[in-house]
């Protein structure tokens, strides 16, 4: 309703009341006091209400945006498709090409066998002089060595064909992840606006809600990490190691975490990094450590503990082995921890660097920190 309105209405009925029924000063002021009152609440629920549409209009952006991004991502995916088919294509008829090679180097050769099976004294009879010897036997030779080079020529095409296809094939798995991570995104978000379009109070009490459970998660996360690392040293906690660089991370500035392991602000405003994770999280630090190693920065890989499968899906080899410049992974808890792995100690131990350990490196979630750990801490190692 619009405030003058309210206001001019009240004013005319009290304005009414007053002439027809003398009203005391101290009921006057009585009344002013209710309808100031009446007016704050009047422009607290529309402050909410404003800001209630507000965040619905985020959330529709935020939709908006998410489903923009898939379709991207799935013209990304039909294009790489289309590579991969061309590419086992022309594996198909470099594979066709070598056997026709081969089968004409095999003829070849058994036809010098032939033509060789007299002695060098007899074709030497047979020629017409030195020279004409000599032609022969020079192109036997020839004939022979540029088949060999021409297939070797076709194994090394074929081998590049297929290392090409290993490479779409893996940018592919992981275009596929960051689709269904952005439709899942879109879901939960489109579920929030669903459920709480016109109703501020449901709104706040369902962010407030999950931002709760992920505080209590986080905390029993950590309580994980930290009883792998006992049992792994016999009950001994890891040493700290400092480093200013901070692994050369690029995401930390303008981003921050709250008292529940949530990520707020970063590149994106939104709490995100720009692979999709949240800003100072370990799988983002640990991505980021991937793609400055391998130029490929893993894409929506999940939790920590969905990257052991979501590596394999990608062409990446796992196993129980640490090494330098792999990702350990633990995964037991409700998300798991990633760490990157800088060195592997002739003692039995890993020095390795991360993100949101709980207060090392600084106070509270979300801070950098390098440590030396037992290597039978992580349950998988992903190797690059």
């Amino acid at each position: 309703m619009n405030k003058k309105y309210i206001r001019i209405t009240i004013a005319l009925v009290f304005g009414i009341l007053s002439t027809q029924y003398p009203v005391p000063n101290a009921n006057a002021d009585k009344y002013d006091s209710q309808i100031q009152a009446l007016q704050r609440e009047i422009d607290q629920f529309q402050a909410e209400a404003s800001k209630l549409k507000d965040q619905a209009r985020t959330l529709e952006r935020e939709v908006a945006q998410l489903d923009s991004e898939r379709q991207i991502i799935q013209g990304q995916i039909d294009l790489s498709q289309l590579k991969y088919d061309k590419l086992q294509m022309d594996i198909e008829a470099t594979k066709k090409k070598l056997s026709d090679a081969r089968e004409a180097l095999g003829d070849t050769i058994a036809d010098i066998y032939v033509d060789s099976d007299i002695s060098s004294i007899e074709m030497l009879a047979s020629s017409k002089s030195v020279s004409d010897f000599v032609d022969k036997s020079s192109y036997q030779s020839a004939i022979a060595d540029e088949l060999r080079k021409t297939t070797e020529e076709i194994k090394t095409l074929k081998s590049d064909l297929e290392k090409q296809q290993t490479d779409v094939k893996r940018i592919l798995a992981e275009q596929e992840l960051a689709k269904n991570e952005l439709i899942k995104k879109t879901n939960d978000r489109q579920s929030i606006l669903d459920q709480t379009r016109g109703q501020e109070s449901t709104y706040n009490n369902l962010v407030a809600d999950r931002e709760k459970k992920q505080g209590e998660l986080h905390r029993q996360q950590q309580a994980e990490i930290e009883a792998a690392i006992r049992r792994a040293g016999g009950g001994i906690g890891p040493i700290l190691i400092g480093d200013s660089s901070k692994g050369g991370y690029p995401w930390e500035a303008g981003c921050w975490l709250d008292s529940n392991a949530w990520s707020y602000g970063g590149v994106n405003g939104n709490g995100t990094d720009p692979l999709g994770y949240g800003c100072r999280q370990c799988v983002s630090y640990t991505a980021f450590k991937v793609g400055q190693r391998t130029g490929n920065y893993p894409r929506y890989w999940g939790n920590a503990n969905m990257w052991p499968s979501s590596a394999r899906a990608a062409g990446y080899q796992t196993g129980s082995a640490p090494r330098a410049n792999s990702v350990g992974v633990i995964m037991t808890g409700q998300y798991g921890h990633t760490v990157w792995v800088d060195s592997v100690n002739g003692d039995g131990t890993l020095t390795i660097s991360q993100y949101n350990y709980y207060n090392a490196g600084g106070p509270g979630w979300g801070n950098y920190s390098k440590m030396r750990v037992p290597a039978s801490t992580y349950n998988v190692f992903i190797y690059f």
